[in-house]
């Protein structure tokens, strides 16, 4: 058997994998160096130990590490899984963009809250200075969080990163759901809203919106909301957001079948 680790239902689960491969019962799979080496050296599975790999379409594989050398591994893939771990409430993140490990934060715990897209978007406070090479490469760092994050939290699906867009071009995209923007001077929370099944957020940087960024968002539809009389760090206030969402309309509160 392969190496196991705590899964969430509390139960011994084994290691997952994110491949961008197609995946087909009976298939063998040649891993690139960097997947090789997060499998022999970071997971430090042995030929023979069993694993689980998927690429986001829905499904997760029982799979088998077939050979390994020093710096490539196989993968064998078997029978199919439909684990069912994807919450009824569909939520878009836009982050306003953050300095280093608070944006990598952000990222990896919305994804881990169930958040199904995400778009950094530059604001007027936004501390962050990159030019199109320094962006491609935070682009594939943060892709790397988000599928880090999938691998861990158990999802089958992988949330969009979209590249990063200017404030008022992510504000004027069309959308069908109810439209956030964390607001310390609103009088609404959100127990107070009509139960949504989509909903979009929006998250200043550091140090927040400024007001008239906050009403350029209420002339687009969006609805200013209070998370309480404390100011939140924008890392805070994303994951105090989402598990408020989830919780009040989404799966948080859900009981497990094992209870």
């Amino acid at each position: 058997m392969g190496r196991h680790t705590q899964s969430r239902e509390g139960l011994m689960r084994l290691s997952r994998l994110y491949l961008e491969h197609p995946l087909y019962e009976g298939t063998e799979i040649s891993l690139d160096e960097s997947r090789s080496h997060y499998l022999l050296r970071v997971l430090r599975l042995k030929p023979g130990d069993a694993l689980r790999v998927f690429n986001g379409d829905g499904h997760e594989y029982n799979a088998e590490l077939e050979d390994a050398t020093k710096k490539r591994a196989t993968v064998r893939v078997h029978n199919t899984l439909s684990p069912q771990c994807e919450s009824p409430l569909h939520i878009e993140v836009g982050q306003g963009i953050a300095r280093g490990e608070r944006m990598d934060f952000v990222l990896q715990k919305s994804v881990e809250l169930g958040a199904n897209a995400l778009t950094p978007l530059w604001t007027h406070r936004s501390q962050v200075k990159l030019d199109s090479k320094r962006m491609e490469k935070r682009l594939a760092h943060w892709r790397g969080i988000v599928h880090s994050a999938c691998e861990q939290s158990g999802r089958v699906y992988i949330p969009a990163l979209n590249p990063p867009l200017d404030f008022n071009a992510w504000l004027t995209t069309p959308s069908d759901g109810l439209s956030l923007v964390l607001s310390p001077h609103s009088s609404m929370t959100l127990k107070e809203l009509a139960p949504a099944t989509r909903v979009r957020v929006l998250i200043g940087p550091e140090g927040g919106l400024e007001d008239d960024e906050i009403s350029m968002a209420e002339k687009n539809g969006f609805q200013t909301i209070r998370l309480g009389p404390r100011i939140l760090r924008t890392e805070t206030a994303a994951l105090a957001t989402l598990a408020a969402l989830q919780t009040l309309w989404g799966d948080l509160a859900a009981q497990s079948s094992d209870t």
